[in-house]
């Protein structure tokens, strides 16, 4: 288990004007490591893609709680930890192939496979009306000076 470095937790209900916070959140805290704009932009959109599964998936029809947890890691290592209490996903490996989607026809059920190319490490763990965790980790690269 690698140290932690620093650490910040956030809190919000699951509305989807919530979800822009969130990134942005996340990517100020992630600026301390001195980040490219790229290593920004692929962590804004890992975020954005699993607070949005929670909020369109965990809670489709209420609105429940969302923690955010990221911490820096040893060797530059930064993890975001996404929770909700919602619903659940019955079958993960499932959830988690290209193009399926339980949100209807306007969902393009690529949130998991986004969330992987867009971070160096992702699990996810659910169950059935207790909610999901999914937590990423992204290694940003050192920048010479």
């Amino acid at each position: 288990m690698q140290r932690t470095e620093n650490y910040m937790v956030m809190e919000f209900l699951s509305r989807s004007s919530n979800e822009s916070f969130a990134r942005t959140a996340v990517a100020t805290f992630a600026a301390q490591l001195d980040p490219t704009l790229d290593e920004i932009g692929d962590i804004k959109t890992a975020v954005s893609e699993a607070v949005t599964n929670s909020i369109v998936h965990g809670y489709p029809n209420t609105l429940g709680k969302i923690v955010v947890k990221v911490r820096i890691l040893e060797k530059n290592t930064l993890e975001i930890s996404v929770r909700d209490w919602g619903c659940g996903i019955e079958n993960i490996d499932k959830a988690r192939e290209p193009m399926f989607t339980t949100g209807g026809e306007e969902r393009s059920g690529m949130g998991f496979t986004i969330m992987e190319s867009f971070t160096d490490r992702m699990r996810v763990k659910s169950s059935v009306g207790r909610g999901t965790t999914v937590v990423m980790q992204k290694r940003i690269a050192p920048r010479m000076r």
